[in-house]
C-alpha cells in the first residue's frame, strides 16, 4: 500500500529512489509512536553536476533550492494520501546546508533531529560516504533526500546498510577544498566526528559561496561532482551500485 502510494506520486518514478525503515531506537523519544520511515531521494541533473569544478555555481545554487521544493511538495502530497489510508505521518523536510533552521539551533554539533541520511541507510538506499555525503546505490551522491516517519509498520521486510562500500578511494577525500575528511571509512558503529569534520566543511562553504556567489550562505557541491558513483560510464559506479 505504502509502496503504491510512493509510486504513483513520484513522477517519473525513474528520476526517485525510495525505501522504508525501522527507527526504533534510533530517533527521540519526543516521535513517540511514529517509529518507522519513509526515504526518498531525486536525482540531480547531471550537466548542473558536473559543471561544479572548483566550487558551487549560481545554477546549481538556484536548483538546489529548486529540488528542496520540490521534495519537500511531492512529501506533502504522499502525507495526505498516507492520511487517507489511515496512515499518520511526519514530513521531516530537506536539510539545507545553504540556510537550515534546525542547525542553526544546534550549532555545536551540526546536527538535526532526524537525519536524512540515517533514514537513507535504515532503507537500504545507500550509505555514508568519507565526506559524510549519503551515495545511493542507483544515484551515487547526485541526490536529494526527504523522509517522512509514520505511525505504522510497512508491509515489507527491511534490509539496511550498515557500512560503507567506497572501498580505497579517496577522490572526495583529496578534492574537499576543507580538508575536511580524513579518509576513514563509515559503519552504523563509527561516530561522523571520528572521519569528517562537519565544522571545517561548513566554514569552507561559507567562504566559497561568499567568494563566488556573493550570498552569504553554506553550498560547495565539490564531493558531489567528483565522486565517481553516480557519474555514467564509471566501472566503479556499477559494482557499488549492483554489490548486495
Amino acid at each position: 500500500m505504502i509502496k503504491d502510494i510512493l509510486k504513483n506520486n513520484l513522477t517519473p518514478i525513474d528520476e526517485y529512489i525510495f525505501g522504508t525503515a525501522d527507527l526504533t531506537g534510533l530517533i527521540d523519544k519526543k516521535f513517540g509512536e511514529y517509529r518507522f520511515g519513509i526515504s526518498i531521494g531525486k536525482r540531480l541533473d547531471d550537466r548542473i553536476i558536473d559543471s561544479i569544478v572548483n566550487g558551487p555555481t549560481m545554477e546549481y545554487y538556484e536548483y538546489y533550492n529548486q529540488i528542496n521544493k520540490e521534495l519537500a511538495d511531492a512529501a506533502g502530497i504522499i502525507k495526505n494520501e498516507l492520511k487517507k489510508s489511515r496512515v499518520d505521518s511526519i514530513v521531516i523536510e530537506p536539510t539545507t546546508s545553504i540556510c537550515s533552521k534546525e542547525l542553526e539551533k544546534n550549532l555545536s554539533t551540526l546536527t538535526v533531529d532526524v537525519s536524512h541520511k540515517m533514514v537513507g541507510t535504515r532503507a537500504g538506499l545507500g550509505w555514508i560516504g568519507k565526506t559524510d555525503l549519503f551515495i545511493s546505490k542507483k544515484f551515487g551522491p547526485r541526490l536529494r533526500l526527504v523522509s517522512l516517519l509514520i505511525n505504522q509498520k510497512p508491509d515489507n521486510d527491511f534490509y539496511p546498510i550498515d557500512k560503507s562500500r567506497c572501498g580505497t578511494c579517496n577522490i572526495c577525500v583529496d578534492k574537499c577544498p576543507a580538508k575536511a575528511a580524513n579518509g576513514l571509512l563509515w559503519d552504523t558503529k563509527t561516530h561522523r566526528d571520528t572521519f569528517f569534520n562537519a565544522h571545517k566543511c561548513s566554514d569552507k562553504c561559507r567562504e566559497l559561496a561568499k567568494q563566488r556567489l556573493n550570498v552569504d550562505k553554506r553550498i560547495c557541491g565539490l564531493c558531489i561532482s567528483v565522486c565517481p558513483i553516480g557519474k555514467k560510464n564509471d566501472k566503479r559506479f556499477t559494482a557499488a551500485s549492483t554489490r548486495s
